[in-house]
């Protein structure tokens, strides 16, 4: 039984790092560079972030609850727990705290494109943090990746 739950943890680790660097740095670009209208590429973009969020969290709440059941109080002494902490507090605040505020700031636009409004400069910084957070769970994902054995 050991063996499905260590594959488990394998796969929930490759999906969630996985999926941040394709949404992230493969389709978020193409959709941007494929169709003209930025706002629409925008919205899908914003789609895909909102599931892997929702990947990320449930990827992490396992892994956290996996290394702990599987090696005790020594998983709180590891960088991998530690990672993936700082990971799922990094999805938290993106999508509960800097999402909502960006689609406050999309709201308020209305009937205009934000990027077009008077409400652009606040939206490329919240942007801007965002993009930032997301470059952070990148390189903390490639790490674990890379630490896991999984990258080998």
């Amino acid at each position: 039984m050991r063996r499905f739950w260590d594959g488990l943890a394998g796969t929930m680790l490759v999906l969630w790092i996985g999926g941040i660097w394709a949404i992230g740095y493969v389709a978020a670009p193409v959709l941007f560079a494929s169709l003209g209208d930025k706002q629409l590429a925008g919205m899908l973009a914003g789609k895909l972030f909102e599931v892997m969020a929702w990947i990320g969290i449930a990827a992490a709440i396992y892994l956290l609850i996996y290394r702990i059941a599987r090696d005790g109080s020594a998983a709180l002494k590891t960088l991998f727990f530690w990672a993936v902490v700082v990971m799922l507090a990094l999805i938290l605040i993106g999508l509960f705290g800097i999402q909502p505020i960006m689609q406050s700031l999309k709201d308020q636009a209305m009937p205009h494109a934000v990027m077009q409004s008077v409400f652009a400069d606040r939206f490329r910084h919240w942007h801007g943090v965002s993009s930032i957070l997301y470059l952070i769970q990148s390189a903390l994902g490639l790490l674990l990746v890379w630490r896991s054995g999984l990258a080998r």
